[in-house]
């Protein structure tokens, strides 16, 4: 980027003017092109658009299906500007905008194409503000409002502009609803905010920064039991470890929080000094200071003196029982706590890392060792539970054995700390993971939510329960304040990105994914989903067909991360040697298709199918069908591996155990039952048919999917070989074009 764009977009406070063109996914891209075009001419002839430009105090952003116009002037630019393109559109009624509008810190950005961008809360927030409105609608955060108003008192000429507006300013915490399937989101940090960062370890022995990290892990433990607090989770202020890197004002304002806490450990011998300060991150001044110089054995001490301070001085409601839960110490004993630290962190990284088994496998053992230190390390327990629970409910092991291993762990943590919130949480996860018991989990993350009112993961479970539920709107809700509470969880995000894909909402999908890139733009996993993005929707296999081939290039070692990705990029381009390459990539626990256990075989053999090998497809295909039977064997009532069992089947020729087996499939896993997976075994279902000849079954089925929420799309049935079968058939035509963009 250029001295002088650096210069340009250097971090300061901007006026945003965020513009959506409502409908923008249902027009062909004649009509998209054609709109754009026609909402570029009304922008560029207002008043206020020119006379920024010519002040050069205005930077334009396009969106795809809008724009945002960045105001370097003041408050009062981006809403008048609002007003003369709502003016100008009586003269273009087809054109149907919503527009939202904040002032909020903006900086610049190299983008993952490697272009000058703008990124920051301003953008952000605008956007969500526009996210609350329908076609018409010109809303303001109440930041803005406020701000507004203060200036009205001053200039009568405001009033005639505020009648023009729809300003949303009714809620006193700086909060609003968004409508339809928006949620609540925060647009102004509240005052008792707070993000613990990473502690530095100044310890000469390196050995000690898991001691550090604990350090810091419990105090932000103890403030998030406070329900009168905002406290950023642990997976968002980790990525801030490198304290060279670190601007808290940019933190602050990325992390929705006015106040941040850092500090440092230093162990030796038996003495540790912590040393720890309060900021306020809008000003980047200090708050208070604080150090302490104790015996080693007094740590927990100090972590549950600090949280003290913190609350009082961020002046919040504590109630008695959240008092004690911040003064109760985790353990007694110091090298259990390490090993906690250590297998927290395997664990809430487990789902990034290739494969996930050897994480969790790794988290266990430590756990396990920690448990050997102190038996009633009541957190360790809920830990373990939660990685057995993974295990299971991931599919790496899908046993009996293993869930009863997390339901033991959860045993010992309700005997050590009965009713706590860490005990409603773990049996929640358990009885969603472990046994679909959706009303039973719901009841018991209600409780969770009571003492744990800053744990992300209780909002998350309940945004799966409820997409599972096919209760989008309540899911898409639950997700964002996830996220409120864990900006940079790229978990999180991926989720919520899910859901519109889902829903084949994939403008907003496309979203998502870019603020998940924004977070990590080396993100391998993130990069290709939003490349793969374009061939669901436009089947169009290019973008990810690039996006790899320049991950694979900057890094050969992420291939096993994005395989599955490059097997399916591979296949719909029908490049043997593609596919070829991303099998060789592929891990060796398989290329699972979201929750469906494939093993590697059974890709090989869908790619030996592609090439005309009907001998290694055979061989491929039947140790596929011999690993679905051992699972089956084991747990009769397992759908997924009833799937796997039943696409082997179909490629093998024996139809009639096929069809079977994939029904069996579809009967214990309904839709009514798991949206998600339901209608996933629908298709599956539909591909058997076609792979055994039943055509007009097949159609059946597919159009059933078609018409329900889920991963099968447009891209998809336009190019992947599974649909092979049903080429040319008028009817397999009409349901490819029903999911076609409109």
């Amino acid at each position: 980027m250029s001295a002088e764009i650096r210069k340009e977009i250097q971090l300061e406070i901007a006026h945003v003017l965020f513009i959506d063109i409502v409908g923008y996914s249902k027009l062909s891209i004649n009509e998209q092109r054609a709109a754009v075009d026609e909402l570029t001419q009304i922008v560029r002839a207002t008043e206020q658009f020119q006379k920024a430009e010519a002040a050069d105090r205005l930077i334009k952003i396009p969106t795809g299906d809008g724009m945002a116009l960045v105001f370097y002037t003041s408050p009062e630019a981006p809403a008048q500007s609002a007003v003369e393109i709502s003016r100008a559109l009586k003269e273009h009624p087809r054109l149907q905008l919503r527009m939202g509008i904040h002032s909020g810190p903006v900086s610049g950005v190299v983008d993952v194409n490697e272009r000058a961008n703008l990124a920051g809360a301003g953008l952000n927030i605008a956007e969500r503000v526009m996210d609350c409105g329908d076609a018409g609608h010109i809303l303001l955060s109440k930041h803005v409002a406020e701000d507004l108003e203060e200036k009205r008192r001053m200039r009568l000429r405001w009033a005639a502009m505020a009648a023009a507006l729809l300003a949303l300013a009714a809620i006193a915490a700086g909060a609003v609803m968004f409508s339809r399937n928006r949620v609540q989101s925060t647009l102004v940090a509240p005052e008792k905010s707070i993000a613990v960062l990473p502690f530095e370890n100044l310890s000469e022995e390196k050995a000690n920064e898991f001691f550090a990290d604990g350090v810091q892990d419990e105090i932000l433990t103890g403030l998030s039991r406070v329900a009168d607090l905002k406290v950023i989770s642990r997976t968002s202020v980790m990525q801030y470890k490198t304290r060279a890197k670190r601007n808290l004002r940019e933190i602050g304002a990325a992390l929705g929080v006015v106040h941040v806490l850092e500090g440092t450990v230093q162990r030796a011998g038996g003495r540790v000094r912590v040393s720890a300060q309060l900021i306020d991150a809008r000003t980047d001044s200090h708050l208070w200071a604080e150090r302490y110089d104790r015996d080693v054995a007094d740590v927990f001490g100090i972590e549950s003196e600090l949280a003290g301070k913190i609350v009082a001085q961020l002046q919040a409601k504590i109630s008695p029982s959240e008092k004690a839960a911040i003064e109760q110490k985790p353990t007694t004993d110091l090298v259990a706590h390490d090993l906690y630290i250590q297998a927290k962190t395997l664990i809430a990284t487990s789902a990034f890392s290739t494969p996930a088994r050897e994480s969790l496998t790794e988290a266990v053992s430590l756990l396990n060792q920690a448990i050997e230190h102190d038996p009633a390390f009541a957190l360790a327990y809920y830990q373990l539970a939660q990685a057995h629970d993974q295990f299971y409910f991931g599919g790496a092991d899908h046993t009996p054995a293993r869930l009863a291993l997390a339901d033991a762990a959860i045993q010992s943590l309700t005997r050590l700390r009965p009713n706590s919130g860490e005990v409603h949480l773990a049996l929640a996860k358990h009885l969603y993971w472990g046994y679909l018991d959706y009303d039973h989990a719901r009841q018991e993350l209600k409780l969770a939510q009571k003492s744990l009112p800053n744990d992300p993961l209780s909002f998350e479970i309940l945004g799966f329960i409820d997409r599972r539920q096919s209760r989008w709107t309540e899911s898409t809700k639950n997700l964002e304040r996830a996220i409120e509470l864990d900006p940079r969880n790229a978990g999180f995000l991926k989720q919520l990105a899910d859901s519109y894909v889902c829903l084949r909402q994939y403008a907003d999908a496309e979203r998502v994914l870019d603020r998940t890139i924004a977070v990590d733009p080396k993100d391998s996993n993130m990069r290709a989903y939003r490349a793969d993005i374009e061939l669901d929707w436009h089947a169009d296999p290019h973008p990810l067909g690039s996006t790899i081939g320049a991950i694979i290039a900057e890094d050969s070692r992420e291939a096993q991360n994005i395989a599955e990705l490059w097997l399916k990029v591979s296949l719909c381009q029908r490049d043997f040697d593609g596919a070829t390459r991303a099998l060789a990539a592929m891990p060796i626990a398989g290329c699972y298709e979201d929750w469906i256990p494939f093993p590697r075989t059974s890709c090989e053999g869908v790619v030996a199918q592609m090439r005309g090998d009907k001998a290694a497809a055979r061989a491929a295909f039947t140790s596929a069908r011999n690993e679905a039977a051992k699972l089956i064997a084991d747990q009769p009532d397992y759908a997924e591996a009833f799937c796997v069992l039943g696409m082997a089947d179909a490629a093998l020729g024996n139809k009639e155990d096929a069809i079977r087996e994939v029904r069996r499939a579809t009967e214990l896993m309904p839709v009514s039952k798991n949206a998600i997976e339901g209608a996933l075994l629908i298709r599956y279902l539909a591909v058997v048919y076609a792979w055994t000849g039943e055509k007009n079954l097949a159609c059946e089925q597919l159009t059933t999917a078609a018409k329900l929420p889920g991963f099968l799309s447009y891209g998809e049935l336009r190019l992947h070989p599974y649909w092979d079968p049903l080429r040319g058939d008028p009817r397999f035509d009409k349901i490819v074009a029903s999911l076609a963009p409109k």
